[in-house]
């Protein structure tokens, strides 16, 4: 994953949203939408008192359904306003070729996202820059670089239509 937090690979995480009532879809709801909010705040939005609430997130915590509480800044006002999605096909279908190429994707500057996936391509980038320009220079000096590239193609977003970090969750 090109990602400021990697996650293990292939390690199974366990369901547990067979644990969770009502309260606690609404709680990861709250804070998916404002994780600044605090916990007498949240308290008061998920109708419980503080104590309750704290010791709700904790649980939440415990059970690995938070992994972190992050900002997410403005792209354009820290110079990374141009969105770049990036296909990839290897040369060979290799355990060594895939690695090689993950090795050497995380490294890639402005790198958000990487995905191995289905169907075309073997691979998905989300790459963030500053311009156009900006990523020719990227894709010149590091991206044509890749080990075991055989094909890269890039889709320069010219309009962000939807973009959310909340996940659905069942009620």
């Amino acid at each position: 994953m090109c990602a400021t937090k990697v996650r293990a690979k292939n390690v199974p995480q366990p369901d547990v949203s067979a644990e969770l009532d009502r309260t606690d879809k609404t709680i990861l709801r709250q804070l998916q939408r404002d994780a600044s909010l605090s916990n007498v705040a949240l308290a008061e939005k998920v109708h419980l008192s503080a104590p309750a609430c704290l010791r709700r997130v904790e649980r939440l915590r415990r059970l690995g359904l938070i992994d972190g509480v992050v900002a997410l800044l403005n792209p354009k006002a820290v110079g990374a306003g141009m969105l770049v999605m990036i296909g990839v096909v290897l040369d060979r279908s290799t355990p060594e070729s895939f690695a090689e190429f993950e090795k050497a994707a995380v490294k890639i500057s402005g790198c958000m996202e990487c995905h191995v996936v289905t169907g075309e391509f073997d691979y998905f980038m989300l790459v963030r820059t500053r311009d156009s320009e900006s990523f020719n220079r990227l894709h010149a000096e590091q991206l044509i670089y890749l080990p075991g590239v055989r094909q890269v193609r890039s889709f320069m977003v010219l309009r962000n239509v939807l973009s959310t970090t909340e996940l659905p969750l069942a009620v």
